[in-house]
Order: structure tokens, then sequence, then C-alpha cells
């Protein structure tokens, strides 16, 4: 059992995950578990609403989504960067058949995108680019798309490319967002052994680059996560 959560912004939403086989009651169908007595959620210590329903992301997968709409104020105070958002999962039965409560925290962040991977980054191996990205959800029906071509791959050796570049072998030329309204999109991908005749060695550093460029601020903000080749 576990909380995943996904940083967000004052005035957006808080997107989270509870992983919990328990939970699953259908094998065959999408479980929607009522959050009353299961989920809490606080600002700075002040308590906030919760969606009374959270749903499974897929049949028989054990993880269900949850969207909490972030307040503008707490007690008249407009939030602010660093914030402490607390959500707490009261779960009813452990491993070993105990009650047990886990918590997660997350700071406000002034970075309205955060991007972010599942998986190792070894070469040749498939891993999952996830990006929290609440201006490109346009249709909250929907799932929306943001094209690889936004995402700038670099490394060492000079190398500088984009995501949309064949030799990634992605399973769409799109971050798609993971279900309708809920800002995450996410694309599974490779990295390639040679790139514009460079070759990727073990311990070489990359990074992959992202400009926000439609956050309410108005301002361009570039947001990067950095690893090594595994």
């Amino acid at each position: 059992q576990s909380i995943q959560t996904i940083p967000a912004t004052s005035k957006t939403t808080l997107n989270f995950y509870v992983n919990d086989q328990d939970l699953n009651t259908s094998p065959n169908g999408i479980d929607e578990i009522s959050t009353n007595g299961l989920i809490e959620a606080t600002v700075n210590g002040v308590p906030i609403a919760v969606p009374s329903i959270m749903v499974e992301t897929a049949p028989n997968s054990g993880k269900f989504f949850l969207k909490i709409t972030l307040p503008a104020t707490i007690n008249g105070i407009p939030l602010k960067q660093d914030d402490i958002v607390r959500v707490r999962y009261l779960d009813q039965s452990d491993h070993a058949g105990e009650p047990q409560t886990i918590e997660q925290s997350v700071k406000l962040s002034s970075s309205f995108s955060k991007v972010e991977k599942d998986g190792g980054s070894r070469i040749g191996r498939e891993f999952t680019l996830r990006i929290y990205e609440p201006d490109a959800n346009r249709d909250s029906k929907d799932e929306d798309k943001i094209p690889l071509s936004l995402f700038e791959f670099r490394a060492e050796g000079g190398i500088r490319t984009t995501l949309a570049n064949p030799l990634f072998r992605a399973n769409s030329n799109f971050l798609i967002e993971t279900g309708p309204n809920t800002d995450i999109f996410a694309v599974k991908i490779e990295i390639p052994r040679i790139i514009d005749g460079e070759v990727m060695h073990i311990g070489d550093w990359y990074e992959i680059r992202y400009i926000d460029r439609t956050n309410p601020a108005g301002t361009a903000e570039k947001v990067v996560l950095k690893g090594r080749i595994g």
C-alpha cells in the first residue's frame, strides 16, 4: 500500500494515486471506492475537502486515482510556494491485517510543470516519461496530447535533439493525458545507443527539457529532468 503524488501549484489541483490491492474487489471491472474514512487532506494543517469517490485506473490494477482541487486561500491567507499539502490514507488492513496510516506530504511549487519518469535509464530499455501540465489540459472530457517535439534531449558529446527523433522509438508521437481531466501526460520511450553519430555510454549524463510557455504567471519556465545512463 502506498500513495503516489504528482506535485501541484496553488489554485490548481493535487493528483495522486493510492495503491492497495485490498480495494480491488472486482478483478474484471473498474472499482469505485468511497473516500469516507479512508482519505484525509490538509494544507498547512487545515483540513480541506476531498472528492467522495476514487476510481481504479484499470481493471484489476489495485491503483486508484483521486484529484483534489486546492483552495486559493486557507483561513483567508493565499497559498504560496512551499506551503505543505499532506494526504493521509487510513488503510483499514495492511499485510498483517492491522490498520495503518500512510502519509504523503507535498510542497507547493512555483514551477507549474514537472517532468518525471518511471523505470531505469538503460540503453534500449523502455521507460515511462510523465509530465504534470495543467495548461495542456484543454478538454475535460477527452485525453489531450503534448507533442514529443516540445521535449528537448541533451547529453554528453554535444547531443541535442528532441524526443520526436524516431531513434527514441516512442509508442506515440505525443505524451497522452492519462485520463480525461487528469493534467498528467505520459509516453513510453527508449534511449537509443547512437544519436546523430554520437554513442551513449554507461554513466553519461542526459537531460530532458520542457519549456512551459503557458503557465498562469505568463513566463517561460524551463523544466528539466536530469539522469544518467545506467
